[in-house]
């Protein structure tokens, strides 16, 4: 999976570096145009990138770079001279690291500190959107995706797969036990069963299949590939939780249902394939995976 930090290098084709070429004489500094453009953006790669055009067009900045806790973003490129800072914001504070051409006059230095002020509030309100977004999309107990992120993937996953004439299949998977144990022993111990089960998930998937939890005990796989793709996935995820403590003394096991995408079929109608094989897997004794079949 993902982290759900944002951690990039970002060169947005309209905040491409210019060249090194001397500038005698370079403009007076615009505050509200300044602004403006770094409030246009609710992205926070955006939003720095313009940040680094900004300090090219008024100072001899050849890049910059940022770290804040799990964030980190890059603009431009190195140079031996560098400048490292620190700017205060309601979410810590931020490490900058700036690459002259050369060392600054005192009045580029207070330009500079200037433009650094304007950057704290659109960047940090930028990264805080993005924050409450991915929180949207994903569950607070696994960090799989949700059942709304799901829906959007599936349907981009879907679409992709029918323009490319590509293989996908579709894994959902139900732990078995769970609910009685869940009743008998505590919502804490469930919560501490689902996470550690969201944990194997994201652990027996490749970096190209996405997992999400829709609900309860129910979880689901979105694989890039063909039916022997999606089983080769399944047969892992079932060697993994027969080994793991936890699901092993409480006997926790999981049932699996496989379904592969076809031209014609839409995400309603293949989620149905594969729940419906999940049903029989869990009607032949559970702890294992079934394939679904065509109609």
């Amino acid at each position: 999976m993902m982290d759900f930090g944002l951690a990039t290098e970002f060169y947005p084709e309209d905040y491409q570096y210019l060249s090194d070429q001397p500038q005698a004489i370079r403009p007076k500094m615009d505050l509200l145009q300044a602004v403006q453009r770094l409030h246009a953006s609710l992205d926070p790669r955006t939003v720095f990138a313009c940040y680094g055009k900004l300090l090219q067009q008024y100072l001899p900045v050849q890049g910059v770079q940022l770290r804040l806790k799990g964030h980190q973003f890059h603009w431009g490129r190195t140079s031996q001279s560098t400048v490292s800072r620190e700017l205060v914001s309601k979410l810590g504070t931020a490490k900058l690291r700036y690459r002259l051409q050369r060392v600054l006059s005192p009045v580029e230095q207070a330009e500079l500190e200037q433009i650094e002020a304007l950057l704290s509030q659109p960047l940090f309100n930028a990264i805080a959107y993005s924050q409450m977004s991915e929180q949207a999309m994903f569950d607070s107990l696994t960090e799989l995706g949700n059942r709304h992120y799901f829906g959007q993937c599936i349907r981009t996953s879907l679409a992709r797969a029918g323009r490319a004439h590509s293989p996908i299949s579709l894994v959902v998977l139900d732990l078995d036990n769970f609910k009685q144990l869940n009743d008998s022993l505590g919502h804490k111990f469930g919560d501490r069963v689902l996470t550690q089960f969201g944990k194997l998930l994201k652990c027996g998937i490749r970096n190209a299949d996405q997992a999400f939890r829709i609900g309860g005990d129910e979880f689901v796989v979105l694989v890039e590939g063909n039916l022997e793709s999606a089983v080769r996935m399944s047969e892992r995820l079932l060697e993994m939780l027969a080994n793991e403590t936890l699901f092993h003394r409480h006997g926790i096991a999981c049932s699996i249902g496989i379904a592969a995408w076809s031209a014609g079929v839409n995400q309603d109608q293949l989620f149905e394939q594969a729940d419906r094989a999940l049903y029989r897997a869990k009607a032949a004794g559970r702890n294992r995976y079934c394939i679904a079949t065509r109609d």
